[in-house]
């Protein structure tokens, strides 16, 4: 590691920790040669993962886009920011713990509409009704048909 006054390449780690997410080590380190001290970060280096589009194209797995799309899905309705952050975060955990490189959008969209059905069934329709380009009121209608049909599955499961 190059010396950032000097340029000198070696030095001594002072000072090592974990910063408070936990994702990368801050190391406080002392140039052998002048003497002066800097602050390096070690973390792990990010796979990415590309998102296929619908019409074929590729782009970068962008977690505020989820954001987005949540927020807009739970407008006005009971679910806190917290609640919006937490889905996204388990969606990108569970494309990095599956170590996906690439994953079609239709995947990441079901896997939103999967958490919204769980936490509230308007905003699980308002999604659906924009990730599945409902074309006329007959469709919205089928996927709230849908929506409590399993309803009644799940009260007769338990």
């Amino acid at each position: 590691m190059k010396c950032p006054y000097c340029g000198f390449e070696e030095s001594k780690v002072v000072d090592s920790r974990s910063t408070e997410d936990h994702k990368a080590i801050r190391r406080r380190r002392e140039c052998l040669k002048c003497n002066r001290r800097y602050t390096t970060y070690e973390k792990i280096e990010d796979i990415p993962v590309l998102v296929i589009k619908r019409d074929s194209n590729r782009e970068y797995f962008d977690k505020t886009k989820i954001i987005n799309g949540l927020v807009k899905a739970c407008q006005k309705r009971p679910i806190s920011r917290v609640q919006i952050d937490s889905i996204a975060d388990e969606i990108e955990k569970k494309m990095n713990n599956d170590m996906l490189t690439e994953v079609k959008s239709e995947y990441i969209g079901e896997l939103i509409m999967e958490k919204l059905k769980e936490i509230d069934e308007v905003s699980y329709v308002r999604f659906a009704s924009v990730y599945r380009q409902f074309k006329d009121i007959n469709t919205f209608i089928e996927e709230i048909t849908n929506l409590m049909s399993d309803k009644n599955i799940d009260k007769i499961k338990k």
